[in-house]
């Protein structure tokens, strides 16, 4: 029969790659991205949008005198008279609300003087053939962005204490802290990699951030699910470690938490790459990049760090550590009887001794022919006395 390839045995759980038998080494990757990401939080800090660091807000009809305007032509009007009166002014891209007649567009830039704004205004009616009139204006707060964050930070805390519950209750506090340290991990790495490539911190950057929380929570119960599943009652036996079973889980939902996760970041990444970088669609590239990265780094984190974190808790179990050292005894206790019978059996000795050491007692060896001595009482043939 040929022998099946690298892929077939992957998806079969059969590749047998040893991952949380290198834990240490995903521990040090881990440890140098989380210092990386928090080195750009000290140094790059956040880019804050408007809506966190407080700007100005124009508010432009869709219809005036019965003249419509498409979105492209208010948000190139707004930028042009904007700029003139500040070049380094930050102008967001513009948001219809409402429909028909009663819609509007509204943009919001960067913070601008009472003076500014009047000029801006000026030059934009002028632009657009309206009344200055028929535009508005205000000064966006950066107390609501504010309010954003601590309704986001209250709703995170809700959900922790929620998941914390749920996953002592359904597996053990031990694999709830390797769950939470995996997400506390995607979500310092998503931040990092935020704060590096510095896209602006919207409100809709927020919410990425609550929905990979739920994404990575789901992989990650997937595979501790397998873990217990091949743990049950593990300390009864004497053939594998906790680390080795654990190992054994990832290796059956590796396949299928790469598949999950590659159906999952196919359409945040037409999103992030199709969406907003050649179409340019600005407002989706902050939610299509904190969704891309959290996802992704969510789908390795259960695999080459959750299921690691667990196995180095577990091993710190009492009985586990019994378990543990249980097993490799038994294993090294086999070995020297291989390396005893290899050491007879190339002194000269024959294989029945080989049989003879390796068994310990006159065990005849499995499927050799049973010695009978010559002249036996049963023998066939023999004349009876």
């Amino acid at each position: 029969m040929a022998r099946s390839g690298f892929a077939s045995r992957l998806y079969t759980g059969e590749a047998n790659l040893n991952i949380v038998g290198r834990r240490k080494m995903w521990f040090t990757i881990a440890a140098a991205l989380v210092a990386i990401a928090i080195g750009s939080f000290a140094i790059n800090r956040f880019h804050l949008g408007i809506e966190f660091a407080g700007g100005s807000e124009f508010s432009v009809p869709a219809q005036v005198d019965g003249k419509t305007f498409e979105q492209s032509e208010i948000q190139q009007a707004v930028e042009t008279a904007v700029h003139e009166v500040d070049p380094e002014a930050q102008v967001n891209a513009a948001q219809q609300v409402g429909n028909g007649a009663d819609a509007n567009y509204k943009i919001r830039t960067s913070e601008l003087s009472t003076g500014e704004m009047a000029e801006a205004k000026t030059a934009l009616a002028e632009d657009l053939g309206i009344e200055v009139t028929d535009i508005s204006d205000q000064q966006v707060s950066s107390a609501w962005g504010g309010a954003v964050i601590d309704k986001a930070m209250l709703g995170l805390v809700i959900f922790l204490v929620l998941v914390s519950a749920y996953l002592v209750v359904r597996f053990e506090w031990r694999m709830a802290v390797a769950a939470l340290t995996s997400l506390l991990f995607d979500l310092i790495f998503t931040a990092g990699v935020y704060s590096l490539v510095q896209f602006e911190l919207t409100p809709y950057t927020v919410i990425g951030f609550l929905t990979i929380l739920g994404y990575s929570l789901y992989d990650v119960v997937v595979v501790f699910d397998k873990v217990q599943e091949n743990t049950r009652g593990i300390t009864a036996g004497s053939t594998r470690t906790y680390a080795e079973a654990t190992n054994l889980a990832v290796n059956q939902t590796l396949m299928r938490s790469l598949n999950t996760g590659l159906v999952a970041l196919l359409p945040v990444g037409g999103v992030l790459f199709i969406g907003a970088g050649l179409l340019g669609a600005g407002t989706l590239k902050d939610l299509g990049l904190v969704l891309f990265v959290g996802m992704g780094v969510g789908v390795l984190s259960s695999i080459l760090f959750a299921a690691p974190v667990l196995s180095w808790l577990k091993d710190r179990d009492p009985k586990i550590k019994a378990h543990n050292a249980r097993v490799l005894a038994r294993r090294a206790q086999r070995s020297d009887d291989v390396a005893r019978g290899e050491r007879s059996r190339s002194a000269g000795a024959t294989e029945g001794d080989e049989v003879s050491v390796l068994a310990g007692t006159s065990t005849p060896r499995p499927g050799a022919r049973t010695t009978q001595k010559r002249g036996g009482a049963n023998r066939p043939g023999t004349k009876r006395r």
